[in-house]
């Protein structure tokens, strides 16, 4: 006879590390170049005025200043439009 009952398999550690995605600063807060704005997979958010997109699609400032968000009017390549997040440095 067993003294204990049987325990469920283990993951035997594979289990991947998290990516810490997401906006690191918001709107309204100041930025010195460099800095990361928001971690992203795909273009959830796209890049405005002074910030640019990294290889993989982080967005981050270009110059100093002041974080601000907008939206505008994006068309697809079968003509239809959607609505894009913009991230802008003024």
């Amino acid at each position: 006879m067993a003294k204990t009952k049987a325990k469920a398999a283990t993951r035997l550690g594979r289990d991947s590390q998290p990516k810490y995605l997401g906006v690191k600063i918001f709107e309204g807060q100041k930025v010195k170049s460099g800095m990361i704005i928001i971690r992203q997979r795909g273009t959830k958010f796209l890049p405005g005025r002074n910030v640019r997109r990294g290889k993989d699609d982080t967005l981050y400032a270009v110059k100093e200043g002041v974080v601000k968000f907008g939206t505008k009017g994006k068309i697809r390549f079968d003509r239809s439009r959607k609505r894009a997040k913009v991230v802008y440095v003024e």
